[in-house]
């Protein structure tokens, strides 16, 4: 697939990463030479410098034939123009922008062809959102999937010395709970993936990936850890647009605090938020945090746009007593760092949102795909389509289908119901099929499983 990326920055970077290393034709576009050459040297890429929204750059970049439009800058203006040039010019079949601004993305019937022609629309600031939401509502784990509009949930634990699965054989979970159906999909020991079977052994300190029914989550979590205690004081350090985002979905539910440096965003938060509490100050001032009694804090969420900000006030936050910090790292190479320590999850907004740009790249009928594990396996919801002649898993069992290595079948959404994958489950027509792929060179593969007819010959 030929596809064009408007902007060089961390998502645009992240993107070019990903893609590169799947045989597509890529050329990313951005006005600093620097990224660029940066880029280029690392992945097997064009690169294109200039203004993405010029028609001469386009044109430059390969938009006679390309598949594809990524207009992921900076500048939500700009990254609608190009879409618009792409459009109007150069009749590109899919465009997709990122656009960050609430007063563009609540006025839906702007985005068509006959006003400004985006085919997807992505706001990173609303993923991470969602993201951070679903961690909050699910006390303990590392990561939280919604698949199939939330029907079923793919969630990431760490096994705890005292967990009643813990020194057990996987096949017990049957045992354990003989009214709840689950799988494991994945388990990471050690950082290296091992290939889940009934004979597998939960260590403690695994890192176990799971999936079932979106009711049945919380009762497989106490099967492979301690329950933590449900989540009512959460204290968010920062109040920009995800700060205010997450503190308005949750303060219903929550005692939600903002501490924020401008007194002028203070204000607005004031004026905006019904029940949270709006503080004017540093979250890395320790008198500040004491005074606000942070050692009662259930969760400590830094979502600064500064990661070294970010991460001293969530190793103080840490230190005073809050109970689980989380922290918003916008530089790759310090999540692994801090991840695991004294901060407890490190969320990265690239690798949030990357997903929702690959469920539009992936050949086959893909409905969405998330990266884990910060990008070392993926997570993929695909619609079966065709028949037995036609399609290469449909009328198969489960236990027939050649699945690329390190792939497995985790659970299959038909209709509204929820089936967790078993060896003798047969896949149908409009099955909605979740895989997990360890290996992401196979993703290809995992593609053409899921392409009708003879097309991938």
């Amino acid at each position: 697939m030929k596809i064009i990326i408007l902007g060089a920055g961390q998502v645009g970077g992240t993107l070019a990463e990903h893609l590169a290393s799947e045989a597509n034709d890529i050329t990313v576009v951005d006005t600093d030479g620097d990224r660029l050459r940066d880029l280029g040297d690392r992945l097997d890429i064009r690169t294109v410098q200039g203004r993405g929204s010029l028609p001469t750059v386009l044109r430059q970049a390969g938009a006679d034939d390309a598949d594809m439009l990524v207009a992921v800058t900076n500048s939500d203006e700009t990254n609608m123009v190009a879409c618009q040039v792409a459009y109007s010019l150069f009749h590109t079949p899919t465009k997709i922008a990122r656009v960050r601004e609430s007063a563009y993305l609540t006025r839906e019937e702007l985005f068509d062809n006959d006003h400004i022609p985006v085919d997807v629309l992505i706001s990173p600031e609303q993923v991470v959102t969602n993201y951070i939401k679903r961690l909050i509502e699910h006390p303990g784990s590392l990561q939280v999937i919604d698949f199939a509009d939330g029907k079923a949930q793919l969630v990431a634990v760490k096994a705890y010395y005292g967990g009643p699965l813990v020194g057990q054989q996987l096949r017990q979970i049957r045992a354990h709970m003989p009214n709840v159906d689950t799988r494991v999909a994945a388990i990471f020991r050690r950082d290296r993936p091992i290939t889940p079977r009934g004979d597998t052994v939960i260590e403690a300190d695994d890192e176990v990936f799971f999936i079932a029914a979106r009711k049945d989550i919380r009762a497989v979590m106490g099967e492979l850890r301690r329950i933590d205690e449900s989540n009512k004081r959460v204290v968010i350090a920062g109040g920009g647009q995800i700060g205010e985002r997450l503190a308005e979905a949750i303060e219903s539910r929550y005692q939600v605090k903002i501490i924020e440096m401008s007194p002028t965003r203070c204000r607005h938060l004031s004026d905006t938020l019904e029940s949270t509490v709006v503080l004017q100050g540093s979250a890395s001032d320790k008198d500040l945090m004491l005074e606000e009694n942070i050692a009662d804090a259930d969760i400590f969420l830094a979502l600064t746009n500064d990661d070294e900000a970010n991460i001293m006030s969530s190793l103080l936050a840490k230190r005073l007593g809050a109970r689980k910090v989380m922290t918003i790292i916008n530089n790759p190479a310090y999540v692994d760092l801090v991840q695991g320590g004294d901060i407890d999850i490190a969320i990265s907004p690239q690798l949030a949102t990357i997903g929702t740009l690959l469920a539009h790249v992936r050949r086959g009928d893909i409905v969405s795909v998330h990266s884990l594990r910060r990008g070392a396996a993926e997570a993929i919801e695909a619609v079966a389509h065709g028949d037995a002649k036609s399609s290469k898993v449909i009328g198969k069992a489960i236990e027939d289908i050649a699945l690329p290595p390190g792939t497995t079948i985790g659970a299959i959404i038909r209709d509204e119901q929820v089936l967790i994958a078993h060896d003798d489950t047969v896949i149908e027509a409009g099955d909605h099929v979740i895989l997990f792929v360890v290996d992401k060179k196979h993703i290809r593969d995992v593609e053409k499983l899921f392409h009708v007819g003879l097309s991938f010959f």
